[in-house]
């Protein structure tokens, strides 16, 4: 079993994102990219797609890559900056690690729309929880 299928094995219990239409499509050493089809449901009264659909995808980008490979980790802050709209028809998160401690991980995750539009940055952090020492 390849590391993609193994995630999109694990993964598929995050109802939320996968019921939302999120897709994993790429997973390496704490990176991962994953995306969605816009449809209505991610729309906002005026049209745009929602800032929760967007920070949803973010957040499970950030899971993905955080959580695969390592030990159990959960996002202590998060900050996003939405910088356009979205103008295609796809939304794109891919997410690259900053910087990786023993208890706390860094990490930007970029969202794109399949035209290479810029929608948003996600600044994220990350505490890995650790079993207990007996």
């Amino acid at each position: 079993m390849t590391d993609l299928d193994r995630a999109r094995e694990i993964f598929r219990k995050d109802r939320f994102a996968t019921e939302a239409g999120i897709e994993i499509e790429e997973v390496g050493e704490k990176y991962a990219k994953c995306s969605f089809t816009i449809e209505d449901r991610h729309r906002n009264a005026v049209g745009g797609v929602m800032g929760g659909a967007i920070f949803t995808l973010a957040d499970f980008v950030f899971a993905v890559a955080t959580n695969l490979n390592g030990p159990t980790t959960v996002t202590t802050v998060s900050q996003i900056s939405y910088l356009g709209a979205a103008k295609g028809k796809r939304l794109i998160g891919e997410s690259r690690l900053l910087r990786d401690g023993r208890n706390v991980c860094f990490y930007e995750i970029k969202i794109t729309d399949d035209l290479g539009n810029a929608v948003a940055s996600v600044s994220a952090s990350g505490t890995h929880l650790h079993p207990p020492q007996k």
